[in-house]
């Protein structure tokens, strides 16, 4: 599989787990879990078509580790990023002392206004490094990074997980979390 073909494919699976599983007729459970084999086939009805090799390498390779298999690899779901109300059963986790939301320079003064919301999705992502924080705000423009007091926000009360593949999330962080 060439690389345009794993980032079409990755992209639709994408948006058929995180987003809209109805749209291929797919089961998902309470948890985002879906079959694999359904996955393949029902994709394959909308010309997206690949095998259980080619979704291991998008598994594996993904570099955000956006996907994560059961235990048997017959069920497969996203790690977070939903706009479609699952339950990941996240655990509490205490976060470190700073984390990053990268985002558009255009969204500046409106996030400062109104704090770092969830909009379509089911928390705010957060990250440990800036690096990762920069690449999350250059997909929509040139990047702007808030660093966020998490170990304040948790002291004050504020609940954070941690998904499988490291993204940090929680459901609000108000301007008054922005270090200056």
């Amino acid at each position: 599989m060439n690389e345009s073909d794993k980032r079409r494919i990755g992209k639709f699976i994408s948006l058929v787990l995180r987003h809209d599983p109805k749209m291929i007729s797919l089961a998902m459970d309470e948890h985002g879990w879906v079959e694999v084999a359904d996955l393949i086939n029902k994709s394959a009805k909308r010309n997206v078509v690949f095998s259980k090799k080619d979704l291991d390498e998008i598994v594996s390779t993904n570099d955000k580790k956006r996907y994560a298999y059961n235990n048997d690899e017959t069920k497969i779901r996203a790690n977070q990023g939903h706009s479609i109300q699952v339950d990941l059963q996240f655990v509490e986790k205490e976060p470190p002392m700073f984390l990053y939301h990268g985002t558009a320079e255009r969204f500046v003064s409106e996030i400062k206004e109104g704090g770092i919301q969830k909009m379509s999705r089911q928390y705010v992502h957060l990250s440990e490094d800036k690096d990762t924080a920069i690449k999350v705000g250059s997909r929509r423009g040139k990047p702007y990074i808030f660093t966020v007091l998490a170990q304040q926000m948790f002291n004050e009360g504020c609940v954070f997980y941690q998904s499988e593949n490291g993204v940090w999330l929680t459901d609000f962080v108000a301007s008054k979390y922005f270090s200056k």
